[in-house]
């Protein structure tokens, strides 16, 4: 918004600096994150008076989680706020790959307040059903993918291969919906101990603030031989603020947490950082710098499938992090070591821009 203001007043003095997306990039940072220091501490006491017992917690979880009753959730809600309007106000609002990122996020963040509210009005760990909760996924992700194939082409790139890509045509539409969706819900499968996905996610979220940066200028995609998208630097925006709203989040989110994301904040910020890869074709690359939340994913599959034919089990106990904490790791452990697994992944994703 005040992109266009200032071009409409033609960059005059101290407003020229909005002209440079670095600029918005990080003021978009310390937008989300002022935002959400202030109205969080309001907002928190705002949830606990309303939801009374706070989030359910699972009876057949690892026991020492049983303390945490009563510690409200839909934090999420606060993570949006300071996103959306970070991102409204240093956007440039013509450009539609910024309003699909917003869209799918906003929609997931929709149907996770739906999934929330009717655990904690049941009192109970079973929400919305999972049929119904994929259902508007799809349609959500399917509606964003549509719009970004329109501006930028079918084409799937593989990492490591600059000369290597893929026309999947009509069918690209359905991959890119599923990559939206599937690490929508591999973040939310991560969401399970205080501050474990908050940080990956901001982590990933600046590996991609690069990447989108350098796919949308022209110089440095054909330098580095990556698919240039025009449009796509404005992403970073979108980044930074996901990054600014993470950080204030955590801040209440820390060991003692004060309050969880909830599916609210766990399904949007993932379906966020799924659409943003597809804007920059790296979709398979979000699955390395990303491979944290998708080894939890496949932690559950693999227990489900497993247990289903044979009645045993691979891990203790499934998402993978509650294996550890089964294994003697205390949570805090858990939490750190995932953080450092998540930033050397982030690292190995970040060299396959030269790698190639």
């Amino acid at each position: 918004m005040l992109y266009e203001i200032a071009e409409w007043l033609g960059f005059p003095g101290i407003l020229n600096l909005i002209r440079y997306l670095s600029f918005r990039m990080g003021a978009a940072v310390a937008t989300a994150l002022l935002i959400g220091l202030i109205i969080g501490p309001r907002f928190i006491g705002w949830l606990r008076v309303r939801q009374g017992k706070g989030q359910p917690i699972r009876s057949d979880g690892p026991q020492s989680h049983l303390a945490k009753r009563g510690t409200p959730t839909m934090g999420g809600l606060m993570i949006l706020t300071s996103l959306s309007l970070a991102v409204l106000l240093w956007m440039d609002l013509s450009n539609p790959y910024v309003w699909a990122c917003l869209f799918v996020t906003l929609g997931f963040g929709m149907i996770g307040f739906l999934d929330d509210y009717d655990k904690v009005r049941k009192a109970s760990t079973a929400g919305v059903s999972g049929r119904m909760r994929l259902l508007g996924e799809f349609v959500i992700a399917g509606a964003a993918a549509w719009v970004i194939t329109q501006q930028n082409g079918t084409v799937l790139y593989v990492p490591f291969f600059s000369q290597f890509s893929v026309d999947l045509g009509y069918f690209y539409v359905a991959f890119a919906a599923f990559t939206i969706v599937a690490f929508g819900n591999a973040v939310n499968l991560t969401d399970g101990l205080d501050g474990l996905a908050t940080m990956p996610v901001i982590i990933a979220s600046m590996a991609f603030l690069l990447i989108v940066y350098l796919a949308g200028n022209a110089i440095y995609a054909n330098y580095l031989g990556i698919p240039h998208v025009p449009g796509a630097g404005d992403l970073a925006i979108f980044c930074g603020a996901i990054v600014g709203a993470g950080l204030a989040f955590l801040w209440f989110n820390a060991p003692p947490a004060a309050v969880f994301m909830g599916d609210t904040g766990s399904l949007a910020l993932g379906g966020a950082l799924g659409t943003i890869a597809v804007v920059a074709h790296h979709e398979l690359v979000l699955g390395i710098i990303g491979g944290l939340f998708v080894v939890e994913a496949l932690s559950v599959i693999i227990q489900v499938f497993w247990y289903k034919r044979t009645g045993k089990r691979v891990f203790k106990m499934a998402p993978i992090h509650h294996h550890f904490e089964q294994m003697g790791w205390s949570e805090p452990t858990v939490v750190i070591r995932f953080w450092i697994i998540a930033f050397v992944l982030a690292l190995a994703g970040l060299s396959t821009l030269k790698l190639r």
